[in-house]
């Protein structure tokens, strides 16, 4: 069933001083607790260009998107970060606590399930994802990445923590900002750590085709 709520912005009043970022969500129809996906988006972005991907979430979902913290050339970044570098767990910290302390409050603020919080990273967002899942077992229930990477880390530091973890990787075979040696090494490290692996490769750049919107929708809907 569609929602017939409009998307609402947060950015000021009590539930953007309790969530720690400002953010936009969709509340679906029907009884909560709602299974909740949590769109992250990529350096320089806000929290309005990952709403292109709200219809590869399931309905009724709760549906949330935050705007990363940092202000970064009039828009913002989980992490100010050069096109070269690919910061290892440690450099991701503050963007890691800045999002568990979001995810922690949706529960109290919009009946987010605790138990069913699925996260969806672009870019920046996804490695942004992929370093809470390493580095916070068991607070999300799977992370699809798309057109990410994974932060440097020692694989066997995180052999383990995503025992079994849904995870849902795109990447593009031509894409220029994140290299295919790159991506190759966020799927293996992933691997080790014990996520149950989605891996799609498609013949683009740094975006998603229409075969990976249909893929991602189909892996989301597999977690109904």
């Amino acid at each position: 069933m569609e929602s017939t709520n409009p998307p609402q912005l947060v950015q000021t009043g009590p539930e953007w001083f309790e969530a720690g970022l400002a953010y936009r969500y969709q509340m679906p129809s029907g009884p909560g607790p709602y299974p909740t996906a949590v769109l992250i988006h990529g350096r320089m972005g806000n929290e309005d260009v990952m709403w292109v991907f709200r219809k590869t979430v399931p309905r009724p979902w709760l549906v949330v998107a935050p705007r990363a913290p940092l202000a970064d050339h009039d828009l913002f970044s989980w992490l100010i970060q050069s096109p070269s570098e690919w910061p290892d767990l440690v450099t991701f910290k503050p963007a890691v606590d800045a999002l568990a302390r979001f995810l922690h409050a949706l529960p109290r603020l919009y009946n987010a399930d605790p138990d069913r919080i699925y996260l969806m990273g672009f870019s920046q967002g996804a490695a942004t994802a992929f370093a809470l899942a390493l580095t916070r077992p068991g607070l999300v229930r799977g992370v699809a990445g798309l057109v990410g990477f994974a932060p440097d880390a020692v694989a066997d530091e995180v052999a383990g923590r995503l025992d079994g973890l849904p995870v849902f990787m795109a990447v593009g075979s031509e894409d220029e900002t994140i290299p295919s040696a790159r991506s190759q090494h966020a799927a293996g490290l992933l691997r080790h750590a014990g996520a149950d692996l989605e891996y799609h490769e498609y013949p683009t750049g740094h975006k998603l085709t229409a075969d990976g919107i249909k893929d991602l929708r189909h892996w989301f809907n597999q977690r109904v």
